[in-house]
């Protein structure tokens, strides 16, 4: 066997897959209710140019998640708390952008530096470690899925009565609070929000590529269409194509699955990018890819 060929193995390896395939059913569960949640909660983020908090709420998360495997408690209850700490601070300190994103840049060295303290500290498996920046395949546990299926849930729940005057809110704030739509209010809601779902996603991709679930997907589509109905669909389908295909790739292989995830989340986002373009040129439609993405 050749280099090459080694290498290839190691990257897409599918012996014994149908008995490997029985050791990721909790997985393929949750990467399901994520790919909904991140998909959903990806829509507000380009709309409210939010891709940089998603990040540094990813490292208050990882920070979380730290702690508690060193204390040896739950992950994802130490993730989600990580993550609402981080999002509660963005949401109460970061009403102007300019602020936002210089608390962020606070937020994210100190998040990312107590990670790395308490991931110092454990002296237990390394893959434990390892998998908190980069994501696990089959760490998800029964106790685990209960936690994420129930987490998005409430997120969901929190969506579908924020959507309609959030989208309002996001879409031109000014005109939202001379009607009296409370956008303070729903701008810190929706960072809970946000905050639960990225603690979510870091469980499956880690907490370095959480924005390929919660930002890229949204970003895809938005090139696309503009229909606030097919922007939201397209949205979560991508983001459950990529989460799923991740899963079902890295099934076989010895390689963390956040560059299956990401791989396949960027080829859509590639293709729906040159779609947008050629769709714009020849019938001079526009979409929300005009904003940042």
């Amino acid at each position: 066997m050749t280099l090459a060929d080694g290498i290839w193995h190691q990257i897409f390896a599918f012996d014994h897959y149908g008995e490997l395939l029985a050791l990721v059913r909790n997985s393929l569960i949750a990467g399901a209710a994520l790919g909904l949640i991140g998909g959903l909660t990806g829509v507000f983020v380009i709309m409210r140019d939010l891709p940089f908090a998603v990040h540094g709420i990813s490292e208050l998360s990882f920070a979380g998640a730290s702690a508690a495997l060193l204390l040896g408690t739950n992950i994802v209850a130490g993730s989600i708390v990580g993550s609402l700490l981080a999002a509660g601070a963005i949401g109460i300190l970061g009403t102007r952008a300019r602020d936002r994103n210089s608390a962020i840049g606070i937020l994210m060295p100190f998040g990312l530096g107590l990670g790395v303290l308490f991931l110092a500290l454990y002296k237990g498996r390394a893959a434990n470690k390892f998998g908190l920046l980069t994501g696990q395949i089959v760490a998800v546990d029964a106790p685990q899925t209960a936690w994420l299926l129930g987490t998005s849930t409430l997120v969901l729940a929190a969506l579908v009565v924020l959507w309609r005057p959030l989208t309002f809110a996001s879409a031109d704030p000014d005109v939202a609070a001379a009607r009296g739509v409370p956008v303070q209010g729903l701008s810190f809601a929706f960072m809970i929000a946000l905050g639960l779902a990225v603690a979510l996603s870091v469980q499956v991709v880690g907490a370095l590529l959480v924005l390929t679930l919660v930002v890229t997907p949204a970003a895809a589509a938005a090139r696309v269409t503009a229909s606030p109905v097919l922007l939201p669909l397209l949205s979560v389908v991508f983001a459950v194509v990529s989460i799923e295909g991740g899963i079902l790739l890295a099934l076989g292989s010895s390689i963390p699955i956040s560059p299956y995830v990401t791989t396949i989340s960027f080829g859509v986002y590639a293709i729906c990018r040159l779609a947008g373009t050629f769709r714009a040129r020849r019938w001079g439609v526009r979409t929300v890819a005009a904003q940042p993405a």
